[in-house]
C-alpha cells in the first residue's frame, strides 16, 4: 500500500511533515541545502535581526543527558545579508524555507517585515519565544496585545505569505497569545520554543553558561510540547500547528500529529545523531501507516482527541 506523506499547512504545501527546526544547521543557505536533500519537507533559518548580533561569550551550550541547553544570544549575519545569499543559492534548496524572524518591538518587527517584502519567502516564523536572548522572544511574546499588533503588521507588508508564530511554554497565557496571533492574522504555531533553564557546575560552584541562563530542548521537553500541541487543539479546533519539542523517531514525531500537529520541527535530534535522522522518521511512520491501514498522514491529524467525544 502506497501512503501519502503531504501536507499543506497554513497555505504552506509540504512533500513531508518534517521541517528543520530554527537553530538548528539553519545558519547557512548551503547547509539549509544539505538538510533538504537529506529528506526534509522544509527547512527554517536561524532566526535572524536587523542587525547582525555576534551573540554569547563562551559556553554557550552544554549536553545535559537528557537534552541541550543552550544560550547562543542569538547570533546571526543580519536579516539582509542572510536573504542576499539566500536568493543567490535558493535553486539548490529544492524544499519551502521558512525564514526565522527575531524582534524587540513592533518598530524593529515592521523594518524587518519592509525588509523581507524585497525577497522570495516561502513562509516566515516570528520567535516569539526565545527565553535567553534580552530584549527578544519571550520578553515579546508573552503580551498578546503586542503579539497581535506584530501579526497585523506583517499581514499589511506580506498579505500572502504564510506567516507562523513560534511560542512557548514558559508563559502562563498561551491561549490568549495564540487566539491574538490568529484573530490578526497569523496562518498557524510552532509549539513550542525551548523551555527557560540552567545548570550549575557543582565544582566551579557557579552557573554553567556565561548568560546564566539558556534555552533547554530534546527529549526532556518532549512531553510538554506535546500537551500544548494538544491544549491548543482542544481550545482551536484543527488550526495549522508545527509541533517542536525532543523529536528524535516516529514515535515521538508521531505524538505530535496526533495531538493535533499537521507538521513536526526536528532539531536537537541531528545534533545527537546526523540528518540521516530525516528519513529514519519518515521511514518509520511510513511503516507504522500501512501497518496500521492509513493512507493519509492528515487522518492520523488529531486522532488522540477521539477518545473524548
Amino acid at each position: 500500500m502506497r501512503v501519502e506523506l503531504n501536507v499543506n499547512i497554513g497555505g504552506l504545501y509540504l512533500e513531508n511533515p518534517l521541517i528543520l527546526s530554527s537553530g538548528i544547521l539553519g545558519v547557512s543557505p548551503g547547509l539549509l541545502a544539505r538538510v533538504a536533500n537529506a529528506g526534509a519537507g522544509a527547512v527554517t533559518t536561524k532566526t535572524l535581526t536587523i542587525e547582525p548580533r555576534d551573540g554569547y561569550a563562551n559556553p554557550v551550550f552544554v549536553d545535559l543527558g537528557v537534552g541541550y541547553l543552550n544560550a547562543m544570544g542569538l547570533p546571526n549575519p543580519g536579516l539582509k545579508y542572510f536573504l542576499e545569499e539566500l536568493e543567490k543559492q535558493r535553486e539548490s534548496i529544492k524544499v519551502p524555507v521558512i525564514v526565522s524572524v527575531g524582534g524587540g518591538s513592533l518598530n524593529e518587527f515592521s523594518k524587518a517585515f519592509s525588509i523581507i517584502s524585497g525577497y522570495r519567502v516561502d513562509a516566515i516564523e516570528l520567535n516569539l519565544s526565545c527565553p535567553h536572548a534580552k530584549g527578544y522572544g519571550l520578553e515579546v511574546g508573552g503580551d498578546p496585545v503586542l503579539v497581535g499588533e506584530i501579526v497585523r503588521k506583517a499581514r499589511e507588508v506580506l498579505p500572502k505569505v504564510p506567516l507562523f508564530i513560534k511560542i512557548s511554554a514558559n508563559i502562563s497565557n498561551i491561549v490568549r497569545v495564540v487566539k491574538s496571533a490568529l484573530d490578526a492574522g497569523a496562518s498557524g504555531i510552532v509549539a513550542i520554543n525551548t523551555l527557560k533553564a540552567m545548570a550549575i557546575d557543582p565544582y566551579a560552584r557557579k552557573p554553567v553558561l556565561s548568560n546564566i541562563y539558556g534555552g533547554l530542548s530534546g527529549p526532556a521537553i518532549h512531553p510538554i510540547a506535546v500537551r500544548v500541541v494538544y491544549e491548543l487543539y482542544e481550545e482551536f479546533g484543527r488550526i495549522p500547528i508545527i509541533g517542536v519539542g525532543g523529536v528524535d523517531s516516529w514515535r515521538t514525531a508521531l505524538e505530535f500529529i496526533l495531538a493535533g500537529a499537521s507538521a513536526v520541527g526536528v532539531g536537537s535530534a541531528i545534533v545527537k545523531g546526523d540528518i540521516g535522522v530525516f528519513r529514519t522518521i519518515l521511514r518509520g511512520l511510513e511503516k507504522y501507516m500501512i501497518e496500521e491501514g492509513f493512507k493519509k498522514l492528515d487522518e492520523l491529524v488529531g486522532l488522540a482527541h477521539e477518545v473524548n467525544l
